[in-house]
C-alpha cells in the first residue's frame, strides 16, 4: 500500500516517537483478511500549533449565551444539484427557527434564495440516478419528481395526500417509489402506474374454513340455507382466483408477513424482480412506553408525555429475514443458522462472574441468539444492499449482545444466508464505521471494520479472501465509491487524532492519497458527475463554511461561503492548544485542549494558577480535534475563564472517538474509572506543565460529562474542589438500550457492570461543592436520574450540594436565557471554590 501525501504543513512544534502515539491495537475477529505491512504511526506533537486566538473585545458571559444567531447564520444541510454546478444548502433566518434554501454556483461568490413557489425544483440531497444517468428522481413533500438530465425538464410523478418515499430507478429504467410498506412502478415512457409489491403487516387469510364441530357440520347437513351460503362463498372465491391467474390487469401483489409486526428495512433488487425484508415485531428501542411530565404547557394542566423504555426493561428481540420472489410470488424466511457463532455464549464469562457473586454456579450453554439488522448512528445508507445486476444482495447484522457483527449474502438457490466476514469484539461492535458495498459489476463487497484496532477499508469477493485496502493507526470513514471503481473517497485522521482530511484508495491497487489539505475538520461530498468535492470545513476557532475542489489528489479548495459574523470575529476568543498528556495507564496519550491566559507565560513557577476541566458528552465523541466544536458555546466560555486567569483543559478521555478500538472500548463494564484516571493524569499534567495549584482545580460538564464529573467527585473525592453536572446520568440501568446494552450488557446478565458504573452507588464519596443542573423535559437522560440521587444524598446527609431546575428545557438546552442561568450558576461555583 503506498501513500502520496504532499502536505506542506508543519503540524508539530515538538515530536514524540511514533510508539508514545499509538500503540498497535487489536479486536477479536473471525475473517479470512490478508493483512498488509502496517504503516508507521505518524509523528505526532506534545503541542499542535493551533490558529491564533481572535478578536479583541472581551466575550461576557450574556453573549457568550445568548441566542447564536449573532454568530452568523451557517450553511445547513448542502448538496450537490443534479447538474454538478450548483449546491444547494439551507440556512437559518435571524430571530426564529425558520430556514431559507439557498443554491450558489460552483463559481459565484454569491447565493440566490430559492422561492417558496420553486423548492420542488432544487433536487433533494437524497436524489438517486438512473444506471445512465440520464435521470435524477426525488421526493419533494411527499411526492415523487423526476428530472431529465439532457433536456432539464422537470416532470411531477405523484401528487398525494399520501406520503410518497425511496425512489429508485430499475435497471430497465422503469421508476419504483414507495408509499408505506407498497411498491410501485412506473414506466416512465407511457406513464402507466402498477403495485409491485404489497407488504401487509397481518396474517395471510386462510380463506373460507369449513365448518369443524360436531354441531356446525350437523348444522350444514340439516339447514339448507347455511349450506348454500357455504357454496356461494366457495364459488365466488374461486372465480376471483381465476380472474386473478387469468387477466394480468389486476394487481396481485400482496405479501403477507404477520401480525403484530413492523418492516423494519426492504429492498427491492435493480431489477424490480425480488425483495429482501427485515421483519421485526411491532416495537423499537425506544419504546415510548413510559411517561415523563411537562409542567409548563398551554393550558397550565400537566401533561404526561411518552418517552423512551429504559435498558433494564428491554428483551432480547430478533428479527426475521424474508426474501420474496416477485417472479413467483414465493415468500422465504432464511434462517441465521449459518452465521457463524448465531448460537455462541458470548457472556459466558460475564454470566460466571455474575453467578458466583450470589455464590452460584453457571453453566455456559449454546441457544440461538437475537440478530437484528445493525444500528449504526449517522449511517444513511441502507444495511441491505444489491448489487448492480441483481445477482447478489448482502445485508449486515449484529447481535442482540452486541458482540458481533456479520456481512452476509444470500444463496438463493439453497435460500440460506453465506457469511463472508464476521467481526466478533468482546466488548461491543461500534456503532459507527459500518459502512459496505459492491464494487460495480461485480460480485466483490468493500467494507469496514476494526478488526485491525482502527476502521479500515477491505474488499472481499464473496468466494475469495479479503485484502485490506487501508492500513493504519488512524480512523477511516465515509466511504464513496466512483461509477467506475477506479476510486473509493474517504475521510481520515491520517496526520493526527484530531485532523481530518479527504483521501481516496484505487480498490484495485490499494494505493492511497490525499485529496485534500485544509488543515482542521473537513467532510465532502462527491457531485453526481464525479469530477468535484463539495467540501464542509471548519477550524478550531471558526465555524463550518462551504467550499469546493476538483475531486482529484492534491486539490486546491475555493470557499463558497462566508456567513460568520463580523460581531464574532470581533469577539476575542482563546484558541486553544491541542496537547498530548501523558498517561498512566496506556501507551496512547490522552489529547487534550488546553485554554492558556494571555498572561500566562510559559515556564512560569509557583503554583498559583486555578483551573478548570470540561468533559465532553456523549461518551464515544471527540472534541479534542481542529474543526469548530459542537461545544460552540463553551468555546465561548472557556475562552472568558481563560481571559479570568484560569488554566481551561478539554480531554478526550478514554471511550472518546478518533482513537481506534481500544481506546473506545476501555470503559466496557467499567464506566467511569478510565476517565477519572485520565481526568488525575490531566490534572498532574497542568501542575507540572502550566503552573496549576492541584489544590485550585474544578470540573464540569452535560449529559456524559455529567455522569463523569459526579464519578470524579464520588471516587476521588481530592481531585477537584468542585463540579457542576448538567443534564447527567446517575444510574445506567434507567438510561436507554441502544446505548447502554453495548458498554454494560443488559442488567439481568451482568448486574455488576452496572452498580461498578452508576454514580449512585458512590453518592457517599462526596465531600467537595456540587451543583447538579437538571432539565425537567429531557427525554433523552430523565430528570428522575437527578431526582433519585438528591434523595440519596438527602438521606446520606450531605450538605455540600445544589440543584438547579429547568422547567421547559429538554436534555439540549434551547431557550437563551436557560443557557445563561445555567452557566452564571457554573461560573459562580467555580469562582467561589476555586
Amino acid at each position: 500500500m503506498i501513500f502520496n501525501f504532499s502536505s506542506s504543513k508543519t503540524l508539530v512544534a515538538l515530536a514524540v516517537a511514533s510508539s508514545v502515539m499509538l500503540a498497535g491495537c487489536s479486536a477479536t475477529a473471525n475473517t479470512s483478511s490478508t493483512q498488509q505491512s502496517a504503516l508507521p504511526a505518524t509523528s505526532v506533537a506534545a503541542v499542535v500549533n493551533t490558529p491564533a486566538d481572535i478578536g479583541s473585545q472581551k466575550i461576557t458571559l450574556e453573549q457568550a449565551m445568548a441566542d447564536p444567531d449573532w454568530m452568523g447564520n451557517q450553511p445547513e444541510s448542502a448538496y450537490w444539484a443534479s447538474d454538478s454546478a450548483t449546491i444547494i444548502y439551507a440556512q437559518k433566518e435571524q430571530g426564529n427557527t425558520l430556514r431559507d434554501l439557498f443554491s450558489q454556483s460552483v463559481t459565484s461568490q454569491t447565493a440566490e434564495q430559492v422561492a417558496l413557489n420553486k423548492l420542488h425544483t432544487v433536487g433533494s440531497n437524497k436524489a438517486v440516478y438512473s444506471k445512465n444517468k440520464t435521470m435524477a428522481a426525488y421526493t419533494f413533500k411527499g411526492n415523487v419528481f423526476v428530472t431529465n438530465l439532457k433536456t432539464g425538464e422537470l416532470k411531477q410523478i405523484t401528487a398525494t395526500s399520501a406520503s410518497e418515499s425511496k425512489p429508485q430507478f430499475l435497471n430497465n429504467g422503469d421508476l419504483v417509489y414507495r408509499q408505506g410498506n407498497v411498491f410501485f412502478k412506473v414506466d416512465l415512457k407511457t406513464g402507466l402506474t402498477s403495485e409491485l409489491a404489497n407488504l401487509k403487516l397481518a396474517d395471510e387469510p386462510k380463506g373460507i374454513e369449513e365448518p369443524s364441530t360436531y354441531i356446525a357440520k350437523e348444522q350444514h347437513k340439516l339447514i339448507k340455507f347455511v349450506a348454500l351460503q357455504q357454496k356461494n362463498k366457495k364459488d365466488k372465491q374461486a372465480r376471483n382466483e381465476q380472474i386473478n391467474e387469468q387477466n394480468n390487469s389486476i394487481a396481485n401483489t400482496a405479501y403477507y408477513l404477520g401480525d403484530g409486526n413492523k418492516v423494519a428495512e426492504a429492498q427491492l433488487s435493480p431489477n424490480g424482480d425480488a425483495l429482501l425484508v427485515v421483519v421485526q415485531k411491532q416495537t423499537d428501542w425506544r419504546g415510548d412506553d413510559d411517561i415523563m411530565p411537562n409542567y409548563i404547557t398551554n393550558d397550565a394542566t400537566i401533561e404526561p408525555k411518552k418517552a423512551r423504555r429504559r435498558v433494564a426493561d428491554a428483551k432480547e428481540e430478533t428479527s426475521k429475514l424474508v426474501y420474496i420472489n416477485l417472479t413467483n410470488k414465493e415468500q422465504t424466511s432464511l434462517s441465521f443458522n449459518t452465521l457463524p457463532g448465531f448460537d455462541e455464549d458470548v457472556l459466558a464469562a460475564v454470566k460466571k462472574e455474575n453467578y458466583a457473586r450470589k455464590g452460584k454456579t453457571y453453566k455456559s450453554k449454546k441457544a440461538p441468539r437475537g440478530i437484528n439488522l445493525i444500528m449504526d448512528w449517522g449511517f444513511e445508507q441502507s444495511p441491505i444492499v444489491w448489487n448492480d445486476d441483481g445477482s447478489q444482495v448482502a445485508v449486515m447484522l449484529e447481535a442482540w449482545d452486541n458482540k458481533d457483527r456479520w456481512l452476509a449474502n444470500v444463496d438463493f438457490k439453497n435460500n440460506k444466508l453465506v457469511s463472508q466476514h464476521r467481526l466478533h469484539d468482546d466488548a461491543w461492535i461500534a456503532y459507527a464505521f459500518n459502512d459496505f458495498g459492491w464494487l460495480h459489476n461485480s460480485n466483490t463487497l468493500y467494507y469496514l471494520s476494526e478488526e485491525s484496532g482502527y476502521s479500515q477499508l477491505y474488499k472481499k469477493p464473496i468466494n475469495g479472501k479479503a485484502t485490506a485496502l487501508t492500513q493504519g493507526q488512524f480512523e477511516v470513514s465515509n466511504l464513496t465509491l466512483t461509477s467506475d471503481d477506479s476510486a473509493i473517497y474517504y475521510k481520515a485522521n491520517v496526520e493526527h487524532p484530531g485532523l481530518y482530511e479527504i483521501y481516496r484508495v484505487n480498490p484495485q491497487t490499494g494505493n492511497s492519497e490525499q485529496v485534500t489539505d485544509l488543515n482542521g475538520m473537513t467532510d465532502y461530498t462527491l457531485s453526481p458527475d464525479e469530477t468535484k468535492l463539495l467540501l464542509k470545513h471548519s477550524t478550531i476557532t471558526m465555524p463550518n463554511e462551504l467550499y469546493v475542489a476538483d475531486a482529484q489528489a492534491n486539490t486546491k479548495a475555493t470557499r463558497l461561503t462566508h456567513t460568520v459574523s463580523d460581531e464574532f470575529l470581533a469577539k476575542k476568543l482563546t484558541a486553544p492548544k491541542i496537547v498530548a498528556v501523558p498517561s498512566s495507564h496506556t501507551d496512547q496519550p490522552i489529547y487534550a485542549k488546553v485554554y492558556y491566559p494571555a498572561d500566562y507565560v510559559e515556564g512560569e513557577v509557583g503554583k498559583n494558577r486555578k483551573a478548570v476541566i470540561f468533559n465532553h458528552g456523549a461518551g464515544y465523541l471527540q472534541n479534542s480535534h481542529m474543526g469548530f466544536s459542537v461545544y460552540f458555546r463553551e468555546f465561548m466560555f472557556h475562552s472568558l475563564l481563560a481571559d479570568e486567569g484560569y488554566i481551561v483543559m478539554d480531554m478526550d478521555y478514554r471511550a472518546s472517538k478518533g482513537y481506534g478500538r481500544d481506546w473506545r472500548t476501555a470503559i466496557y463494564r467499567q464506566m467511569g474509572t478510565p476517565e477519572t484516571q485520565d481526568l488525575a493524569d490531566g490534572v498532574k499534567w497542568m501542575a507540572q506543565n502550566a503552573n496549576v495549584d492541584t489544590k485550585a482545580v474544578g470540573t464540569y460538564g452535560g449529559s456524559y460529562g455529567g455522569f463523569m464529573t459526579f464519578m470524579a467527585l464520588f471516587t476521588a473525592p481530592e481531585l477537584f474542589q468542585s463540579g457542576a453536572a448538567l443534564r447527567p446520568v446517575t444510574d445506567w440501568a434507567h438510561y436507554n438500550t441502544g446505548y447502554t446494552a453495548n458498554i454494560l450488557n443488559h442488567p439481568d446478565v451482568d448486574p455488576i457492570a452496572y452498580e461498578r458504573s452508576s454514580p449512585i452507588y458512590y453518592a457517599e464519596g462526596l465531600n467537595k461543592r456540587l451543583l447538579i443542573n437538571a432539565p425537567m423535559v429531557d427525554d433523552n437522560v430523565f430528570f428522575q436520574d437527578s431526582v433519585r440521587l438528591v434523595q440519596r444524598l438527602i438521606e446520606l446527609e450531605k450538605q455540600n450540594f445544589e440543584t438547579a431546575i429547568f422547567p421547559v428545557e429538554p436534555h439540549g438546552f434551547v431557550q437563551p436565557s436557560s443557557w445563561l442561568d445555567e452557566y452564571r450558576r457554573i461560573h459562580k461555583l467555580f469562582k467561589e471554590t476555586l
